[in-house]
């Protein structure tokens, strides 16, 4: 006999949005942490944004997000069993079960992130890996003794990815710290990060005549490839209510 439970549908309701300072989906970190300086706050919907909901978090360093994959929702006729995870170059297919791919039978992630404080009632976090108005559906505290596992294994990731070289042309390293200190934000650490992880399809060769582009905070981030390195050619303000960054317009200098 089927559980009553079980027959029927579960809904979630977010009960906040996170505002990120990734404004696309294209070089978000693939994991949480890899990327410490990439900054968001969650703010909270009522009646979670009570005062009495956040008590106890200043004795808190890190929390576990719940969250949907709101760019990633699943079609009526799209159940994925397997699916190709970025670790395994993108072209290897594996259970949906052994990867983290957003592509789930229900749009559910999770991270757990830095909580850095509170200010008027949002949640400052750091080292996120979330897009810009992610729906939050539950805020749990990390808890060391267990949630760390220090015998665990993954046979699939059990090493960090190995970092890219990351290096910036003398106008986009003067951008950088204009619009770091203009944002009050850490844009060239951020960039060095996020690049470092290279961005790209794993499967996709870096091509040195085409131009990268992505969005992060109100900034247009541009880069190539020229051999192990990714080149930061320039950083200028975007225009966030448009199409995505065009990544083949020019081709770089020599």
């Amino acid at each position: 006999m089927t559980d009553h439970a079980l027959a029927n549908d579960f809904h979630i309701k977010p009960i906040g949005v996170v505002h990120s300072c990734f404004k696309e989906k294209f070089a978000i970190p693939r994991q949480p942490a890899l990327a410490p300086a990439a900054r968001g706050e969650i703010e909270l919907f009522s009646p979670y944004d009570d005062p009495l909901a956040l008590e106890g978090l200043e004795d808190v360093s890190h929390l576990w997000l719940s969250f949907i994959f709101h760019r990633a929702m699943p079609k009526e006729d799209g159940v994925r069993l397997r699916v190709r995870p970025p670790r395994l170059g993108g072209n290897k297919k594996i259970g949906v079960f052994a990867t983290r791919a957003t592509h789930r039978p229900n749009p559910l992630g999770l991270s757990v992130v830095k909580l850095d404080g509170i200010k008027n009632g949002r949640l400052q976090i750091s080292g996120i890996d979330l897009l810009d108005g992610t729906p939050i559906v539950d805020i749990k505290p990390y808890v060391p003794y267990a949630d760390a596992i220090p015998s665990a294994s993954n046979k699939i990731a059990n090493d960090r990815p190995v970092l890219s070289e990351v290096a910036f042309h003398e106008d986009a390293l003067m951008a950088a710290k204009q619009h770091g200190e203009r944002l009050a934000q850490p844009v060239k650490e951020l960039i060095e990060q996020m690049l470092a992880q290279d961005p790209k399809p794993a499967y996709q060769k870096a091509n040195p005549e085409r131009i990268y582009g992505v969005k992060i905070w109100d900034l247009e981030v541009r880069w190539y490839y020229r051999e192990n390195t990714l080149w930061v050619t320039a950083i200028d303000l975007a225009n966030l209510t448009g199409k995505p960054v065009d990544t083949q317009m020019i081709s770089p200098c020599s």
